[in-house]
């Protein structure tokens, strides 16, 4: 039988659509999350909790993930994760209280960003390269779908009949959307094929897959500066996610739920076609080339949002931005498969995502403080403090000749005799 998606294995649709199914869960909920928080009463800093806890179980799960997942099977991690989605969609719909709310955003099972989150972009990122490792190809589909997904998601957050007033009407409940996606990633990680798993070390070592380890070898000194230069920029993310954005929009313009259930929506779209070019800029002018050149001026729409006088021209700077800002993301992921040995695939994912969601709780908790200056002011301080990662991962994947494209796939780079580690 002719393949429906040609170049992609049956291994490959599956991720691509476990990411899928994830994405429409996390489109929907994203976008009411932080209205959710809003209309239960909760304060600038109290949201900032909720979300710092959010990204920190995001970051705890990463890390788990990077150290049993080749130990006890790739599969059966990802199959536990979505598990965890759907109990996660459990417990919200149940209107827990604050504290509850914590607990579960500590288990990396909510997320508010669409394309990059978490355990199951680790697993997936792993398993696809495989597939290509030295390309942004397959991590341009997978990212699409994911991003068209979540545009899904949000528009069906338009038709929730919540109406056009403000925060009314908005429940746990309707986080039940999580349970169908947890259950259906579920059946998707039972039908992945053994290949998807991790091989003991050598080209044919003999032995049971889940018995291979996930560590770095030759490429360390190079992954772990990629990892702080990935934090930095995780960094000046985290102050602005999508349930921030949700809430500052809902606070500061009043915008209803139909209004940004729409909006994300566009948002997804648009970060949609952007992932799925990246790739053809990537084979131009190559990886690191496209992830400066795209991302940094990304930066500036951003901060520019926070001057923006009304809703409309504060969502069209943030559309504007997103035309940019998400074609750094399968070639980031490309990027970390390319300079490091398949042996340390695994490791380098999860180290590299990690080093993300490490940071980020910081964020929300940050952006509340700040917000008791100026509203808008953690989107000028995102804006900076990511286009300072971008002219210094330019300036070290120079040094390295990373920025040329020429590097082979699967090659394991090692810093300079003079550069730290």
């Amino acid at each position: 039988m002719r393949s429906r998606w040609p170049g992609l294995t049956g291994d490959a649709r599956l991720l691509v659509a476990g990411q899928g199914v994830r994405a429409a869960g996390y489109g929907f909920t994203a976008v009411l999350l932080g209205v959710l928080l809003a209309a239960r009463g909760f304060t600038s800093v109290q949201v900032g909790v909720v979300l710092t806890a959010l990204i920190a179980g995001t970051a705890l799960a990463s890390l788990a993930v990077g150290r049993f997942a080749d130990r006890f099977g790739r599969r059966r991690c990802y199959a536990v994760v979505f598990c965890g989605i759907a109990a996660a969609g459990l417990v919200v719909a149940a209107s827990a209280p604050l504290w509850v709310l914590l607990v579960v955003a500590l288990t990396g099972t909510l997320s508010t960003d669409v394309v990059d989150n978490g355990p199951a972009t680790t697993l997936e990122q792993a398993m696809l390269a495989t597939e290509d490792a030295g390309t942004a190809a397959v991590y341009g589909r997978y990212n699409a779908v994911g991003a068209a997904a979540g545009a899904l998601g949000s528009l069906a957050v338009t038709m929730t009949g919540l109406g056009s007033h403000g925060t009314s009407g908005v429940h746990g409940w309707l986080f039940l959307v999580l349970v169908p996606a947890g259950i259906t990633g579920a059946i998707i990680a039972a039908h992945l094929s053994p290949a998807v798993e991790a091989r003991p070390e050598g080209p044919s070592a003999p032995g049971p897959v889940t018995r291979a380890r996930s560590r770095l070898g030759p490429s360390r000194v190079v992954v772990r500066r990629l990892a702080g230069l990935f934090a930095v920029d995780a960094a000046g993310g985290g102050l602005v996610t999508t349930g921030f954005l949700s809430y500052y929009f809902a606070e500061r313009y009043h915008a209803s739920v139909v209004a940004l259930g729409w909006l994300f929506f566009a948002v997804s779209v648009v970060q949609a076609v952007s992932v799925a070019l990246a790739p053809l800029l990537a084979r131009r002018f190559g990886l690191v080339a496209t992830m400066v050149g795209t991302h940094l001026p990304s930066n500036l729409l951003l901060a520019a949002v926070a001057f923006a006088p009304a809703f409309g021209a504060a969502a069209g700077l943030l559309l504007a931005r997103t035309t940019l800002s998400q074609m750094d993301v399968p070639t980031r992921q490309a990027l970390v498969m390319t300079v490091v040995t398949p042996a340390e695939r695994t490791a380098a994912a999860a180290v590299t995502n990690a080093s993300r969601y490490t940071v980020r709780p910081a964020g929300p908790l940050v952006a509340g403080l700040a917000q008791q200056l100026a509203l808008g002011a953690p989107l000028v301080i995102a804006g900076a403090v990511k286009a300072g990662y971008d002219l210094a991962l330019w300036g070290w994947a120079r040094h390295l000749g990373l920025t040329s494209g020429s590097r082979p796939p699967g090659a394991a780079i090692t810093a300079s005799p003079g550069e730290p580690p």
